[in-house]
């Protein structure tokens, strides 16, 4: 398990994130892509991973998601990986869209729901922060600025912890 940046909780206090304790893990998923691909978050082990609950409809959704690309182009070589979760819509609305804000960062779907469900996500948007060693760092209800001083500090602060020490067999 990583330790906990000094910085971390006035970072995620700017941000108005609530902190998980820090021997949390996130809760394990998995789903196809909207490219098809099977994406989990066990193989995303290493990464700092942002997952983004939204929906087309989501009015405060879509300022956000601009924001969250911008996010995966600049800290994707770096170690951070974006992954937006749909909640309940077809593939080909959620293509339409995803053209039209031009995202690329992968894209769930979770047209029955058990991924929201198993993140307990009541509201959109919701995101969660999930650190390098797979730990549940933080879970933000409703819009954030994502793009703001603070983020991009939380978001580097995250990054710069210590990878996980792979397991040799």
């Amino acid at each position: 398990m990583g330790a906990e940046s000094p910085g971390l909780p006035a970072l995620l206090r700017a941000l108005d994130l609530r902190a998980y304790a820090p021997s949390t893990s996130a809760p394990a998923f998995s789903g196809r892509t909207l490219d098809e691909h099977r994406l989990a978050l066990a193989d995303l082990r290493g990464q700092v991973v942002l997952v983004n609950f939204w929906a087309s409809w989501c009015l405060e959704c879509r300022p956000e998601l601009p924001v969250l690309e911008r996010l995966h182009q600049r800290f994707g070589a770096r170690g951070l990986t974006v992954v937006g979760v749909n909640a309940r819509e077809a593939p080909d609305a959620v293509r339409r869209y995803a053209v039209e804000l031009g995202l690329s960062f992968p894209l769930l779907l979770d047209q029955p729901g058990t991924i929201s469900a198993a993140y307990g996500v009541i509201g959109l948007p919701t995101t969660f922060l999930v650190g390098r060693d797979g730990r549940a760092v933080a879970l933000a209800v409703g819009p954030r600025d994502w793009g703001s001083a603070a983020a991009l500090a939380l978001l580097q602060a995250l990054i710069d912890e210590p990878a996980p020490r792979r397991s040799t067999p």
